[in-house]
């Protein structure tokens, strides 16, 4: 798989991070709450209190359009070194006391200030909704990683949104169901954003509780415990609204739950455009049958360089669905990825108008599959209709189905397997208790269903025994 760009590998010596200094444009979206504080103060113009949704779906669109595209890639040889540069991951640490003082700042305001309309106080609110939704976007690239205090840090900046269940749903459900009608984050054609907003909200929390739950129960432990991550996510949620509360008044609360709504609607509108339509195709025979791996056909991209660096190269999505733990500097565009017409921000606008999307973005999810929409993603109710309108070729496409992977015979025990794309070890005599697996589990006794705990990409299937027992 060969990524797109003007760079070659081998390139070190040429090859500088062009976006190394306007990586801190990420930061200017927490900044947002005092540019309005300080404007509202100096001009008395309440419109300053909108200047979340002013920023996000009027000035951020109009300067993609501007400025343009990047497909620019980093050699695979600075990779290792780009990774290890703290200066990238101190950026979103950064982001995170930013957000929390214009959100403590804002509920003091609108606590305090009498001279605040309903129509201001809202306007506020919803501007650090908006702050919180990108959060949740920091909270996405911190709780990817490995380390333990970045995935603490992802679900602080959750808990203003009291979304913390993102964190287990979004690593350890979508990114294994990813473009499957089983995924509640992955949209449909055919349905539109306000059909799939309740459809993946509530699909999000089942989904994140039963796998905490199935987790829990390995340990032969009932999951009310604060090592459920779902529950401690909540309790932080708790804890930070209801030290508010207690401190601003009750008169809050409607202002909390307002912000919240706008925060993880912003997320749900980037989840609905992500893998609009796209559908893994069912590959093997039998008992054998799984879906195909994830690969860059199976993410719309987008290469708008104002939201990429506003997201944290959220835009290349399909390289993040491949390596889920990479980090967003080192994130790279592949050719074979269906491309959005503009950047996240410009998709919003069109989300919100459901018509308008579909115009835009039903013949895309057409060509990408190659004018055979019956291999996409349609929503249920509205298949026959849809392909009614969009008919399947006269010649069917024959798929070349393969047998799905399965893990390499060995004459002897797995004692240690590796997950082949993030590296993470299952060690039999070591175990792994965080996953329920006691030390001495053996390989075979883990279930088939259990995928890697870090990337959420491979299944037991596809894990490379590295050291197996020996057959006298």
């Amino acid at each position: 798989m060969a990524a797109s760009g003007p760079v070659s590998t081998g390139s070190t010596q040429q090859w500088t991070d062009s976006k190394r200094s306007l990586w801190l444009i990420g930061l200017v979206v927490p900044s947002l709450a005092f540019v309005g504080f300080g404007m509202w103060a100096l001009t008395g113009w309440g419109i300053w209190f909108w200047i979340g949704p002013i920023v996000i779906l009027v000035i951020v669109p109009a300067i993609d359009l501007v400025a343009g595209l990047d497909r620019s890639n980093p050699p695979d040889d600075v990779i290792e070194a780009l990774e290890k540069d703290r200066y990238y991951r101190w950026i979103t640490y950064a982001f995170l006391p930013i957000q929390y003082a214009g959100f403590v700042g804002a509920m003091w305001l609108i606590s305090t200030n009498g001279d605040l309309s309903v129509v201001d106080k809202v306007g506020l609110a919803v501007s650090i909704g908006c702050i919180g939704g990108i959060g949740i976007n920091t909270a996405h690239e911190l709780g990817h990683k490995k380390e333990a205090n970045e995935r603490w840090l992802s679900k602080i900046a959750l808990a203003q949104s009291g979304y913390g269940h993102f964190y287990i749903e979004h690593n350890r459900g979508h990114h294994v169901r990813v473009a499957t009608p089983e995924d509640p984050a992955s949209a449909r054609v055919g349905e539109s954003f306000y059909a799939f907003w309740p459809r993946t909200v509530v699909g999000s929390v089942r989904s994140a509780w039963n796998l905490e739950k199935r987790r829990i129960a390995r340990r032969k432990q009932h999951p009310f415990r604060l090592s459920n991550d779902v529950l401690n996510a909540w309790l932080m949620t708790a804890v930070l609204w209801g030290g508010l509360v207690a401190w601003l008044g009750v008169d809050i609360t409607p202002y909390l739950l307002v912000q919240a709504v706008v925060g993880l609607s912003l997320l749900e509108v980037v989840n609905y455009m992500e893998h609009y339509g796209m559908l893994r195709q069912k590959v093997g025979v039998g008992e054998r049958q799984r879906y195909e791996r994830v690969d860059p056909s199976h993410s719309w991209n987008s290469n708008n360089i104002a939201t990429n660096v506003l997201l944290y190269h959220l835009q290349r999505h399909s390289d993040h669905h491949a390596n889920p733990t990479r980090r967003y500097q080192t994130l790279r565009d592949y050719q074979e990825s269906p491309v959005l017409p503009t950047g996240y921000a410009g998709m919003i606008v069109l989300a919100i108008v459901p018509a308008v999307w579909r115009r835009v973005m039903d013949p895309r999810v057409l060509r990408h599959f190659d004018g055979d929409l019956s291999r996409a993603n349609i929503s249920p109710g509205k298949r026959d209709r849809i392909l009614a309108k969009y008919p399947p070729p006269a010649s069917p496409r024959v798929e070349e189905g393969a047998p799905a992977p399965l893990t390499r015979p060995l004459e002897g025990e797995v004692l240690t397997a590796r997950c082949p794309g993030c590296g993470y070890t299952y060690d039999v005599v070591t175990g792994d208790e965080r996953e329920g697996f006691a030390a001495g589990t053996a390989w075979a006794d883990i279930p088939d269903t259990w995928c890697c705990p870090d990337c959420g990409v491979r299944d037991k299937v596809d894990f490379v025994p590295v050291e197996a027992s020996v057959v006298p």
